[in-house]
């Protein structure tokens, strides 16, 4: 038994090695292009889902916030005013179906991007 138990210890008191292995982990530019893409994507499509949801609510036009996301949003859905029949009353709960065109059109415009820089790429991130 006591051979057993300095086998052992002597087994465990033998000098051991680490070895460690660098794992290269670089991404294809057209995977970063697509990330920006859809950054970018979002970021527009949230600031015209706050303006549907402030012009739902009625939100007043004359508070600061209200007026920055209706002015940064504007520009984003400018080219879909007219689609519809709506007549935008700030200040009192309104739907603006304009709006919605544009958050699926930017969504539908994105994804086509995206793709666009991804279609011949083989990384599994794409």
């Amino acid at each position: 038994m006591a051979d057993e138990l300095r086998s052992d210890q002597q087994a465990n008191d033998a000098p051991s090695q680490r070895q460690s292995a660098s794992v290269s982990r670089s991404v294809p530019m057209s995977v970063v292009a697509s990330r920006i893409v859809w950054y970018i994507t979002g970021v527009i499509v949230v600031l015209l889902a706050l303006r549907l949801v402030l012009l739902l609510l009625g939100a007043q036009q004359g508070n600061g916030f209200v007026d920055f996301v209706y002015s940064l949003s504007g520009v984003f859905a400018a080219p879909f005013f007219g689609i519809f029949n709506d007549t935008a009353i700030y200040g009192s709960s309104h739907f603006e179906p304009s709006s919605l065109v544009a958050v699926a059109a930017y969504l539908l415009v994105g994804w086509g991007l995206a793709k666009l820089f991804t279609i011949s790429s083989s990384h599994p991130a794409a």
